[in-house]
């Protein structure tokens, strides 16, 4: 079979740690995705996202700074694991992340690759600007 990688690069107006928190918090996670997801903070456990569409498993979490996980589309090759890197650097209340996607199936790229930007980028900058938005005028809530 053959693969390709996908590279991305997103900036987020938000420290590090509410972009970590928002891909490990199921319910941040599930928040953003309008989906049920089941995501894990512990190295070794499994996840899902997208009403079970994505599931892997979680390989290095370092909070605020890495998260690294064996991933996969529930309509991929049986048994076919891709994986996904993701690393946070924050600059000046700023987060920048680089995005490395491994050994996706050739006929998925494209769907793969745009819906990393259409349902995990776009829609989580969103949640943050909402949240920005309650923070700002004193509505935050816990």
């Amino acid at each position: 079979m053959k693969t390709k990688i996908i590279q991305q690069t997103v900036t987020f107006d938000v420290p590090a740690n509410v972009v970590y928190e928002a891909l490990v918090d199921t319910r941040k996670h599930s928040r953003f995705t309008r989906s049920r997801c089941s995501i894990s903070r512990v190295v070794g456990r499994k996840f899902s996202a997208y009403d079970g569409y994505i599931e892997g498993v979680n390989l290095d979490l370092v909070p605020d700074k890495k998260i690294e996980q064996s991933w996969r589309g529930s309509d991929w090759p049986e048994g076919h694991y891709s994986r996904v890197t993701f690393l946070l650097e924050e600059e000046k209340n700023k987060t920048n992340l680089t995005f490395t996607q491994t050994a996706v199936p050739e006929e998925f790229f494209d769907d793969i690759s745009q819906g990393w930007y259409d349902n995990y980028w776009e829609p989580m900058k969103e949640m943050f600007k909402k949240m920005r938005r309650k923070k700002s005028i004193g509505l935050e809530k816990s």
